[in-house]
């Protein structure tokens, strides 16, 4: 039990920017459990479902998307989205896959990630202001705890590009961890959303092997920055695909 508390607690530290502290040690922990990820992920869902609803109640419609954005990042940090970056700067390189790989690794932000980060903004504004107010709370916990199962999804289908975080957790999640995951998001899901949020999620989870598939075509394995894509990627999928039935229903 205690190891079970000291991943989770890392997992927290590892996925967010709650300071709970964290170690080599608490990574390590948290890599035996990866199907943690979605659990964690459906915590901040919450966080961000209650912080939604009362940035919808305090300001104008216009002004919401923004807010909302604005406290994802605040809360689950920019780790991620840095990792979209430099799979965009990745893909966008010409060239072999070593220099795409070295691209990816560069640190500095070129034109393919600047894109890719400004698509995935605009995705999540525009699938946002089209959602109401009554439902928003529950598409906020659907596509957070699905983004985090996207990570795992790339996780326990990819193949280690090169040493560091993202082969730990390539290395130590297992098809029971994806399947622990899955039951767990599609449960989530379908307690906020219905049968409907079963589709946002597994929409989240096809975006997730879209990834996977373009890393394998251009890399030829996943990296901690692949993982941390998934995690953008499987988000703006939901948020999109929600955004998207509400737009119809108008």
């Amino acid at each position: 039990m205690r190891e079970f508390l000291s991943a989770l607690r890392s997992g927290f530290g590892f996925l967010s920017t709650i300071p709970v502290g964290i170690s080599m040690e608490g990574i390590e922990k948290l890599m035996k459990h990866v199907y943690l990820f979605p659990v964690i992920g459906a915590a901040l869902g919450i966080v961000l479902g209650i912080t939604g609803y009362i940035l919808s109640i305090v300001f104008p419609q216009a002004v919401i998307p923004v807010a909302i954005i604005i406290a994802i990042y605040f809360l689950t940090g920019f780790n991620h989205i840095d990792g979209l970056a430099d799979f965009g700067d990745g893909i966008a390189a010409h060239g072999t896959r070593e220099k795409k790989i070295e691209a990816m690794r560069d640190t500095a932000v070129g034109t393919g990630g600047l894109v890719f980060c400004m698509i995935a903004l605009i995705g999540v504004f525009e699938s946002l202001s089209s959602i109401s107010k009554v439902m928003l709370p529950a598409a906020l916990i659907v596509a957070e705890t699905g983004s985090k199962q996207s990570m795992v999804t790339v996780a326990a289908f990819g193949n280690k590009l090169h040493e560091g975080f993202g082969s730990m957790t390539v290395k130590n999640t297992r098809l029971s961890d994806f399947a622990i995951g899955m039951v767990f998001t599609g449960a989530v899901s379908y307690f906020f959303l219905g049968v409907f949020g079963i589709e946002a999620f597994i929409v989240s989870q096809l975006a997730a092997l879209l990834v996977l598939n373009t890393a394998n075509h251009h890399y030829g394995g996943v990296s901690g920055d692949v993982i941390g894509a998934s995690n953008e990627v499987g988000r703006l999928a939901a948020l999109l695909f929600i955004g998207g039935f509400a737009w119809m229903q108008l």
